[in-house]
């Protein structure tokens, strides 16, 4: 960042930084698609400015990340040196989804067998038609 104050780094810059995200572009993804907060309020732009005590809200994963910047960073080093730029505020929430269905599982074969021949594909999707009934 030329001509940038030493005060503050670009949103996607220090999400890079601190380990959220393995890449830059990751990070300036989540932002445009407007799923991060800083301070409450929808950050749309990547290019955004934080400084250390400003508060980020995110989804990762499964969880919604809460952690305030403690610290901006000079450079993507390792883990336990991105762990001093934030500061956990909550521990990682699951998201509520709704109703999740977990995926079913795939009908088990006998090792050795081989794929399915057509009579018995036909045979197994029956079988899957007369259970969802």
């Amino acid at each position: 960042m030329s001509g940038g104050s030493s005060e503050s780094l670009r949103l996607d810059k220090w999400l890079w930084y601190a380990r959220f995200f393995k890449s830059r572009t990751l990070a300036t993804r989540l932002c445009a698609a407007g799923r991060l907060r800083v301070n409450g309020a929808i950050v749309k732009k990547a290019h955004y400015v934080v400084k250390p005590g400003d508060v980020l809200t995110f989804p990762k994963g499964p969880h919604i990340r809460v952690i305030r910047v403690a610290a901006l960073g000079t450079r993507r080093g390792p883990a336990p040196e991105a762990q001093t730029l934030y500061e956990d505020l909550e521990p990682p929430q699951v998201r509520e989804t709704g109703d999740f269905v977990a995926p079913s599982k795939v009908a088990e074969r006998e090792p050795g067998t081989g794929r399915p021949t057509k009579v018995q594909r036909r045979a197994i999707d029956k079988l899957r038609e007369f259970n969802e009934d």
